[in-house]
């Protein structure tokens, strides 16, 4: 499963994983995190989601990248 921890977003901003959770309804897993500078903002997103590559300028990138 996910290492819990700080993230780099691809954009360069940085994130706290603070849980991987599952939906009620759904099963799907998600994850559960907050802006670095601002522990109040919980914000959630499938893992599928937040585990993916992507492309930018024609290359191939993790959209979240685990920091420490």
């Amino acid at each position: 499963m996910l290492k819990l921890g700080k993230y780099q977003h691809f954009k360069g901003n940085y994130y706290q994983v603070m849980h991987v959770a599952k939906h009620s309804e759904t099963e799907e897993y998600v994850v559960v995190y907050h802006p670095f500078n601002n522990k109040d903002d919980i914000w959630v997103r499938p893992l599928s989601m937040f585990i993916e590559t992507i492309e930018r300028d024609d290359k191939i990138i993790k959209r979240f990248t685990f920091v420490e």
